[in-house]
């Protein structure tokens, strides 16, 4: 198998950055992901005790679709996010000052509308990732895999819908399944594959026009009889990873 897209999603629920390289951390997820997000007011989230919450607790595709509708930009060494709606109004605002974060929030919560929840706020801890699982991880998905689904139900299915890190090409539909609890080389990195990654209503939504207009877990469900895409690894040994690396499951005499 062969990365084909790496990608990074700073603010949990928005915009996908793709990335050709990226030099992965152990015990780390890929650098700026998921490294903010918009707290719902009655979040019990506090950035000066951070600790893992489920994802209903902040905006997310899997309740707030419309979010797929506004196009951001990250930029990590100046700390600026850019967010545009589809009104053509937009936002620049400083990440790292209580005003721009303040700004964002309210930016954010106005264009949520009764979606928001008391009042939101714009989050951000150092050390912490809002990840959907509580261990820092990357996500990996075979492209077979999904286009056996896309083949089962006669319909095309973006990529992006599923939000993954890694898209690899290559090998046999629902082959990283049988990597759970392997360690896999990609690049120069080292990983080990701990869980399958179960869908969720996120996936409903169409990432361009933010309808949800496809059933992604049902039909994996129906046609497979699981509602899972993809897998979750733990870094352990640090590396570039570049588009075109080869994805190569580590025998177990390598590993000693």
């Amino acid at each position: 198998m062969r990365v084909e897209a790496v990608y990074r999603y700073p603010v949990k629920g928005l915009s996908p950055e793709a990335l050709e390289e990226v030099v992965l951390t152990p015990g780390e997820c890929i650098p700026q992901d998921r490294r903010f997000a918009l707290a719902q007011g009655d979040a019990p989230f506090d950035p000066a005790a951070p600790s893992w919450l489920p994802k209903r607790h902040f905006g997310c595709l899997m309740a707030n679709a419309r979010l797929a509708l506004l196009r951001t930009g990250f930029e990590p060494r100046s700390g600026r996010l850019s967010i545009r709606a589809p009104d053509g109004s937009s936002l620049v605002a400083d990440t790292r000052t209580e005003d721009g974060r303040a700004a964002i929030g309210a930016f954010l919560a106005e264009f949520l509308g009764p979606e928001a929840r008391g009042t939101p706020r714009f989050v951000e801890a150092p050390g912490h990732n809002f990840t959907d699982v509580a261990k820092k991880c990357v996500s990996i998905i075979g492209l077979s895999s999904l286009h056996a689904l896309e083949a089962a139900v006669d319909t095309p299915l973006d990529p992006i819908r599923f939000r993954a890190n890694i898209y690899v090409s290559g090998g046999e539909p629902w082959a990283e399944f049988g990597l759970l609890g392997q360690e896999i080389q990609i690049g120069g990195a080292r990983l080990r594959v701990f869980k399958r990654i179960v869908r969720c209503a996120a996936t409903e939504v169409n990432p361009e026009t933010a309808e949800r207009d496809a059933k992604p877990q049902h039909w994996l469900r129906e046609r497979f009889g699981h509602s899972d895409l993809g897998v979750y690894a733990e870094v352990l040994e640090g590396g570039q990873v570049s588009l075109g690396d080869a994805l190569e499951p580590l025998e177990a005499d390598l590993l000693h």
